[in-house]
C-alpha cells in the first residue's frame, strides 16, 4: 500500500520592508524584508490512487474537484492557485490531494504563498523531483505571479521555505535569505511582549498591491518616498535585533507602519486606526499589519508587563487574540500510513 505524503509550511509575520518586494520595485532599486515565521501553518496532504482519477479537496471550505485526471484540471475560479501549482507539476498518476490552513486567505499571514510552498513540497516528495529550497520559493512564486498572475510580492514564498528569522534580499535576477543569529533572551523576550490580534476581516492584498504597483509605476513621489523608507528601516530593525534592543525595535516597529500607511488609503480604515490608537495608549510601542494591509491580523510589541493590558483593550474593541510562538523550521515534508475509510457499525443507521 502506498503511503501518504504529507507536509507543512509556517505562516510569517512580517515586521518591514513589505512592498518592497513587488515588482518592479526590487529589479529597479532592490527590496528587503526583515520577518519571521510562526506555528501556523498551511498543509498538504497527498494519498496516491490506484486510478488514474484527481481531486482537491478543500478542508477549510468544504469544497471538492474532481477530476478524471489532473491534466483534465481546469482554472475556473475555485481554488485556482492549488490548481495551478498541481498543473505545474504535470503528475501522470491518480490522488487525493488534501488541503488546509490554521489562517484563511487575505489573512495578511502569506497563506496563500504558503500553501503554495506546501503543495510544491510535497508533490516534489510525492513526484521524487529534486529541488532545492531557493528553486522551490521561486518556483511557488512564478506559479502565483507569473502563470496564474495573481499581483503581490515574494517574501511570503521564500519566508515559508526556509523558516526562521530572516532578512531577504531581492535584487533583480537573485534573491538572497540572510538567517539571523539572534540571541536566545532577545527571542524569548520578543515573543513575551508581542500580540497578536484577528480583526475578524479578510480582505483582496492583490487590490491594494495593485494599486501600489501603479502608484509606483506613475513616479508618485510619496510612494516612492515610502517604500524607500521602508527598505531604510528594514536595515535599522534589523540592527536592533541583534543587539536586543527591544523597545528601540518597537518604536521602529511604529515608524513602519506610520510609512506603509503612505503606499495606499485601503491599507488602514478609521475603525483600524482607533484599534491602533487604544492599543498604544494601553502599552503598545509600534505594530503594523503584517501583510498588504486592509484588514486580517495585526501584531503589537508591548511595553515591559503591559502585555496584558494591550490584550484586554484589544479585546474591548472586537479583536481576537491569537497565541503564537516563533518557529525555526521551514516547510516540512513526511510519509504516514493511509488511514482506511471507517465503515458503519452493522446495524446502524444513517
Amino acid at each position: 500500500m502506498s503511503l501518504v505524503v504529507r507536509s507543512r509550511a509556517p505562516l510569517r509575520l512580517s515586521f518591514c520592508g513589505g512592498g518592497t518586494d513587488v515588482s518592479p520595485y526590487p529589479e529597479e532599486r532592490g527590496g528587503v524584508v526583515l520577518s519571521t515565521t510562526i506555528d501556523k501553518y498551511a498543509y498538504a496532504s497527498i494519498e496516491p490512487r490506484r486510478d488514474s482519477r484527481f481531486a482537491i479537496h478543500s478542508l477549510d471550505f468544504d469544497f471538492v474537484a474532481k477530476y478524471p485526471h489532473a491534466r483534465k484540471i481546469a482554472l475556473d475560479g475555485n481554488l485556482d492557485l492549488i490548481k495551478g501549482v498541481v498543473r505545474a507539476f504535470h503528475p501522470k498518476h491518480g490522488a487525493d490531494l488534501y488541503v488546509h490552513s490554521d489562517a484563511p486567505p487575505g489573512s495578511g499571514l502569506g497563506s496563500s504563498s504558503t500553501m503554495a510552498v506546501a503543495l510544491v513540497a510535497a508533490l516534489k516528495t510525492w513526484l521524487a523531483k529534486k529541488l532545492t529550497p531557493y528553486e522551490m520559493a521561486e518556483l511557488a512564486y512564478r506559479i502565483e505571479r507569473v502563470d496564474l498572475g495573481i499581483a503581490g510580492g515574494r517574501q511570503d514564498q521564500y519566508a515559508a521555505t526556509f523558516g526562521g528569522f530572516n532578512f531577504i534580499e531581492f535584487h533583480r535576477d537573485s534573491t538572497e535569505v540572510n538567517p539571523l543569529r539572534i540571541a536566545p533572551d532577545t527571542l524569548h523576550e520578543l515573543e513575551y511582549r508581542m500580540v497578536l490580534a484577528y480583526l475578524r476581516q479578510t480582505r483582496s492584498s492583490a487590490k491594494i498591491i495593485e494599486r501600489q504597483q501603479a502608484s509606483y509605476a506613475a513616479g508618485k513621489r510619496e510612494v516612492v518616498r515610502a517604500l524607500d523608507d521602508l527598505k531604510q528601516l528594514a536595515f535599522e530593525m534589523k540592527r536592533l535585533l541583534l543587539l536586543g534592543k527591544i523597545d528601540e525595535f518597537g518604536e521602529a516597529l511604529h515608524e513602519a507602519w506610520l510609512s506603509k500607511k503612505r503606499l495606499d488609503e485601503g491599507i488602514t480604515t478609521d475603525p483600524v486606526d482607533t484599534l491602533y490608537d487604544r492599543a498604544r495608549k494601553a502599552g503598545a510601542i509600534g505594530g503594523k499589519m503584517p501583510g498588504a494591509g486592509g484588514g486580517g491580523y495585526f501584531v503589537f510589541l508591548c511595553r515591559a508587563h503591559a502585555r496584558a493590558k494591550v490584550a484586554q483593550a484589544l479585546e474591548g474593541a472586537g479583536a481576537q487574540l491569537v497565541p503564537f510562538a516563533f518557529t525555526h523550521e521551514g516547510v516540512t515534508t513526511w510519509s504516514a500510513e493511509r488511514t482506511p475509510a471507517r465503515r458503519p457499525a452493522r446495524g446502524a443507521k444513517g
